[in-house]
């Protein structure tokens, strides 16, 4: 919600009638023309396209988490076969919650152009397009879309896999650094007596 005034702006100076050239001119003109109001413009449909996104995301992640094979931990290539398994799940993951909320996308973009509320938004996309306009911009939007989802859900796992596969290692010198420090206080305590 805090940054739809740059998502606005952003969107309104890629349109190719757009004389805008860049985002402070287009916040200035969205809000000559609208005030502070026409900011926030095509929130409802930024709100309602962004929490099915994400569950859509970690729902497919979770089931391509049971289904895929788990790497073998004894192959040389373990740690490698674990990002790879990871990444397709993140790509599958990030593909499916873009494809699903696409149509929002489609009514956000369409609201910032028009000025129209919601509703009246989807009768004109409807009208103009019929249905067809559900998977209207679906490409670009596969890209602009699944890619930061996708790589926001790798990095998580890399890092979870990181961590845990350093947790023994870590663990180890934690314990070993912890007994070193005991020992020189316990050996400093015994030259006090």
């Amino acid at each position: 919600c805090i940054n739809m005034p740059v998502v606005r702006a952003s969107i309104t100076i890629q349109n190719p009638s757009s004389e805008l050239q860049n985002v402070r001119d287009a916040v200035r003109k969205i809000y000559a023309d609208g005030g502070l109001r026409a900011l926030w413009h095509g929130t409802s449909a930024g709100i309602l396209k962004t929490v099915p996104k994400y569950c859509t995301a970690i729902v497919v992640r979770d089931f391509m988490e049971e289904r895929l094979p788990p790497a073998d931990p004894s192959s040389e290539t373990y740690k490698t076969d674990r990002l790879w398994r990871s990444a397709f799940k993140s790509a599958t993951a990030g593909v499916a919650g873009a494809a699903l909320t696409n149509p929002l996308d489609v009514i956000r973009n369409e609201m910032f152009k028009t000025d129209r509320g919601f509703i009246d938004t989807i009768r004109l996309l409807h009208d103009e397009l019929g249905w067809k306009f559900l998977v209207r911009g679906m490409g670009k939007n596969l890209v602009a879309v699944s890619i930061p989802v996708a790589t926001t859900i790798f990095f998580t796992d890399a890092l979870i896999q990181f961590t845990t596969s350093n947790d023994m290692a870590g663990s180890f010198a934690f314990t070993k650094r912890k007994n070193t420090i005991m020992m020189a206080a316990t050996e400093g305590e015994g030259s006090r007596q």
